[in-house]
């Protein structure tokens, strides 16, 4: 990718609503752009970055056994009437006629229309069990959209459900997705915690969230200093300095909740009659189960936990690129020509690359170098009459002089 051909318009300017640093440093990075109050357009880079995120979600999710659908946007108000969800959900639901005065819901979640797909379809125990998952767009008409990606009220989910025939089915489903979303946010990453949480409006018999620990999370947490125990403090009395459990002290953190996992039991297939028959021949109700993540909101969590004064620091696996060959002065024709020539080198090894080959002033280029938050960067500079370049991680800032000869091993080793 050539930044000269690039669509990349950063700016020094933050936008006068943003108190985060996510919200900060994606719009002046020019990884997205708000059209609306609580709506963004994702731009090249902040494209690129949702779709490596999208890409581990859906890997883990098929590596254990889920099966991807799409459903509507839209959702007919009648399914959620049908469920009795359509008052309780209020007024983020938001709800508009068709020209033939039918009403529909932008999708805010999709329980009641992914009931709707399998009644009627999955009609025995033997075609039992089955997680169907979709990542895919929500709209919530959230009274007060802030935060950027972290409260808006469009933004890209994945959500999961699945249906069992007994209980205990669906505990091993549930420990099964809990564990995948661990190897997600790990991949990913993120420092989180398991925590048992309230279920709210998507009701059932018990729920868990997944927090990514940040001062700037919304969510008070109680967490454990010596073992895996966590709790939303909306279900947890305790205070810091109680006893945990397990003798270990338990302290308050804040959380950015990042993903939700729900026992529904038989919520919404009674309420919606989706039935099926068991081994003794009778209808039954599914039982079932849904997993919320939010794909959209990882991209400004990744942030929240990975930056400094100066921008963003991209993990491993959301970098936009893993590394960017700098031109310093694009006029010079030896820069440009070591430069390019690095590019193709680095690209023929598999990397993904780009390289700044802008006419701008360097000062310019490592702006947006440590703004963007690039893994690494290799600058072609005047240190290249004396046969060599260095090479800058984003990490640290700390630099490298690396001889020209070495420069494609040096990059591969780091």
């Amino acid at each position: 990718m050539r930044f000269s051909h690039l669509f990349l318009p950063t700016s020094k300017e933050a936008p006068k609503d943003a108190v985060l640093a996510s919200h900060i440093y994606l719009t002046r990075a020019a990884f997205i752009a708000q059209i609306g109050s609580g709506i963004y357009n994702f731009l090249p880079l902040g494209k690129i970055v949702l779709d490596k995120i999208k890409a581990v979600v859906k890997e883990e999710l098929d590596s254990a056994g889920n099966q991807e659908v799409q459903l509507g946007f839209i959702t007919p108000y009648s399914l959620w009437k049908e469920s009795g969800r359509a008052e309780k959900f209020g007024s983020e639901l938001l709800r508009f006629k068709d020209r033939k005065n039918n009403d529909f819901v932008l999708g805010p979640t999709h329980e009641e229309a992914m009931v709707d797909l399998v009644r009627n379809r999955v009609k025995s125990y033997k075609n039992l069990p089955q997680n169907l998952y979709q990542i895919n767009t929500k709209f919530r008409d959230e009274a007060r959209p802030r935060y950027g990606l972290l409260r808006g009220r469009e933004f890209l989910m994945k959500d999961g459900y699945s249906f069992h025939e007994s209980d205990e089915d669906l505990d091993r489903e549930f420990k099964l997705m809990q564990d995948t979303y661990c190897k997600i946010f790990t991949r990913l990453g993120l420092d989180f915690k398991v925590v048992e949480a309230d279920s709210g409006a998507i009701g059932g018999s018990g729920s868990k969230e997944f927090m990514v620990l940040a001062d700037s999370g919304e969510d008070d947490v109680v967490v454990c200093n010596s073992c895996e125990y966590g709790a939303n403090v909306e279900v947890d009395d305790s205070k810091a300095g109680d006893k945990c459990r397990c003798g270990g002290e338990l302290r308050i953190t804040k959380g950015i909740e990042v993903g939700h996992i729900f026992k529904l039991g038989t919520t919404y297939s009674e309420a919606l009659k989706a039935t099926y028959l068991d081994r003794n021949g009778k209808a039954a109700p599914f039982i079932m189960g849904t997993y919320g993540l939010g794909v959209s909101r990882l991209v400004a969590a990744v942030v929240e936990q990975h930056h400094d004064e100066r921008g963003i620091k991209w993990t491993d696996a959301t970098t936009p690129f893993d590394v960017v060959v700098i031109v310093s002065d694009i006029k010079k024709e030896d820069q440009r020509e070591f430069g390019e020539k690095i590019y193709e080198e680095l690209k023929e090894k598999g990397l993904n690359v780009a390289i700044d080959d802008r006419a701008e002033r360097f000062g310019f280029k490592m702006g947006d170098f440590e703004l963007i938050g690039i893994k690494k960067a290799v600058i072609v500079g005047k240190n290249l009459k004396d046969g060599s370049v260095q090479i800058v991680k984003r990490d640290d800032l700390e630099k490298i002089d690396v001889a020209m000869g070495d420069v494609v091993l040096k990059v591969m080793e780091l």
